[in-house]
This record gives structure tokens, C-alpha cells and sequence, in this order.
């Protein structure tokens, strides 16, 4: 059986590691969007779930998903990088979809999520993130294969 303990480089970070130089403050940014967008969400499903439930659900969703990538991104090993990849693409398309939706079908969300119009009202943040990550994710990747060589 083959091991799969990511090898140090010279610096000692795991080949690889997604949790290293620019990495970190990444995972910072993906931290704070979880614990705020699940706290959001949670207050509003707690007080104000009857007057929108599909945004205040999709709020929550959108937690969720931070929290995966943030876990994803913060730990080493092939598993890691298979949840960050799938909650980055997730995020992404979650941002793309529910943006595109609430811009050309404002009733769709009569309250604000996350996401709603591409995350303008958290600076669009969470428009540019999942990109930033994906980026990361693909950089880390492509660095690990060249430095295993």
C-alpha cells in the first residue's frame, strides 16, 4: 500500500499544502465568511424563518460550505484537497446561480443571502473568493506535482 503522508519540502510545509504562505490568510478569509454567514443565518432561521425561508436555508447552505472549504484548505492529504476543491466549485457555482437569479428575478429572494446579487452586499467578496480559491487550489496542486519530481 502506498503512503500518502504528504513529504516536506525544504521548509517543511507538506508538498503541496494549501495552508502555507498566501494560503493562510485564504483560510482566514474563508473562516470569518463561515462563522458570519452561519451566525446570519442561524439568527435569521431562528426569528424570521417565515418571511423568507429559501433565502434564510440558502444562507445557511452557504455556511456550511465556507466551513467545508475552510477545513479543506487548513488541512493536508488527498481527502483535504478533494473537500476543498468540491466546496470551492460548489461556492462558486452557489454564488453564480443564486446572484444571476436574485439580479434577473429579484421575488425569487425577497431578502438577502450570501450570495444574492454575486455577494454585493458583503463587497463581493464572496464573488472573488471561490476564484481566489480555485486559483490557490490549482497553484498548491501544480507546485506539489513539480516538487515531488
Amino acid at each position: 500500500m502506498a503512503d500518502r503522508t504528504p513529504r516536506p519540502t525544504r521548509d517543511g510545509d507538506p508538498v503541496g499544502a494549501t495552508a502555507t504562505g498566501p494560503g493562510r490568510v485564504l483560510i482566514a478569509i474563508y473562516a470569518i465568511f463561515a462563522l458570519s454567514a452561519t451566525a446570519r443565518a442561524g439568527v435569521q432561521l431562528a426569528t424570521q424563518f417565515h418571511q423568507a425561508p429559501v433565502a434564510y436555508l440558502l444562507s445557511a447552505f452557504s455556511g456550511v460550505v465556507y466551513i467545508l472549504a475552510t477545513i479543506g484548505l487548513a488541512r493536508t492529504g488527498p481527502a483535504a484537497r478533494r473537500l476543498a476543491w468540491t466546496a470551492v466549485l460548489i461556492e462558486l457555482v452557489g454564488v453564480l446561480v443564486v446572484g444571476s437569479l436574485s439580479v434577473f428575478d429579484a421575488t425569487a429572494f425577497p431578502r438577502a443571502t450570501v450570495w444574492s446579487g454575486y455577494g454585493a452586499g458583503y463587497g463581493w467578496v464572496p464573488l472573488v473568493l471561490p476564484l481566489l480559491g480555485l486559483f490557490w487550489l490549482y497553484r498548491t496542486g501544480r507546485t506539489g506535482r513539480l516538487k515531488a519530481r
